[in-house]
Parts: C-alpha cells; sequence; structure tokens
C-alpha cells in the first residue's frame, strides 16, 4: 500500500497573475514538520499566532497553481479571500482529516458550484413572452447556507 502524498485541488475563484492570467487547478503536497517549524524561524513571523504563518506554510506545500511551477508566499499573498479560506481548509483536511472527511470535502465543494464571476459567460437567452404585470415584490430576506462562504437572498415565497 502507498500513501498518497499530493492532492489536487481547484480553486473556487482563481488566482490572477500580473498578466492577467487565471490559475485555478493546483497541486498540495502533504506537510512535513519541517514545513510547520520552518516559517516560526523567520524573523517576520513573530509567533504561532501571526496570521502571515498560514501564508508561508501554504506556499510551503502548494506545489502549483495552474501553469506555476514555483508557487511563492507573493501569489498566496495575492489570492482571494475566497481561495485563501479553500486552501487553509484543504490543507486541514488533507494534513488532519479522515479519508471520509476528504471526500465529504470535496463533494462540498462539487455540489457549491462556482463563485459569481467565475462561470463562463451566459450566452444571451431568447427573448421571453410578455408575462403580466407582477405584483410588488416582498422585501428580501438574507440568509446564511451552511457548508457555503457566501451570503443568499431569498425572497420570503420561496421559503
Amino acid at each position: 500500500m502507498s500513501l498518497k502524498t499530493r492532492y489536487e485541488f481547484t480553486l473556487p475563484r482563481g488566482y490572477v497573475d500580473r498578466n492577467g492570467g487565471l490559475h485555478r487547478d493546483g497541486v498540495m503536497r502533504l506537510a512535513t514538520a519541517r514545513d510547520e517549524l520552518e516559517p516560526l524561524r523567520d524573523p517576520t513571523i513573530t509567533g504561532p499566532d501571526d496570521p502571515r504563518l498560514t501564508i508561508v506554510v501554504l506556499a510551503r506545500v502548494v506545489e502549483t497553481l495552474g501553469s506555476l511551477d514555483l508557487v511563492t508566499a507573493h501569489e498566496i499573498e495575492g489570492l482571494f479571500a475566497a481561495d485563501l479560506a479553500y486552501l487553509q481548509d484543504f490543507y486541514g483536511v488533507i494534513n488532519f482529516g479522515s479519508q471520509e472527511e476528504f471526500d465529504e470535502f470535496v463533494a462540498a465543494q462539487q455540489q457549491a458550484g462556482p463563485l459569481p464571476g467565475t462561470a463562463p459567460e451566459p450566452v444571451a437567452p431568447a427573448p421571453a413572452p410578455a408575462a403580466p404585470e407582477p405584483a410588488a415584490a416582498e422585501p428580501a430576506t438574507t440568509t446564511y447556507r451552511a457548508g457555503r462562504a457566501s451570503i443568499e437572498e431569498i425572497r420570503s415565497e420561496a421559503r
């Protein structure tokens, strides 16, 4: 039996490089003790609660991102917040979770679908037939759906 040490991922939004290139697919390897200890020796890291520690650790374990063969702290710092949160969760699941937790994480990400702004441009639909004048809409309410880092507006009649 061999141990799986590298895991493919797809970022929810993607890293946009300085030329406007989008990089979403990548590979993260399992962390070693050194990956977690060495950044604590970095003089720019003030301790285990320093938020930059996450950036440095992720830069050590993300091996590729799109066409980038070298991922540094600069690229990790340039990620959108949703992508950084995704990588933090992914790191936790592959390093500390069970196979079942990994499978659940991947399934939840696939169910969530793309984030706004990441889907392909829609093709213009055919004109719809004229509809009767709509009644006044009820006010929208904001609801948080567990398992997603987004807030959706759901009309009260849809509840």
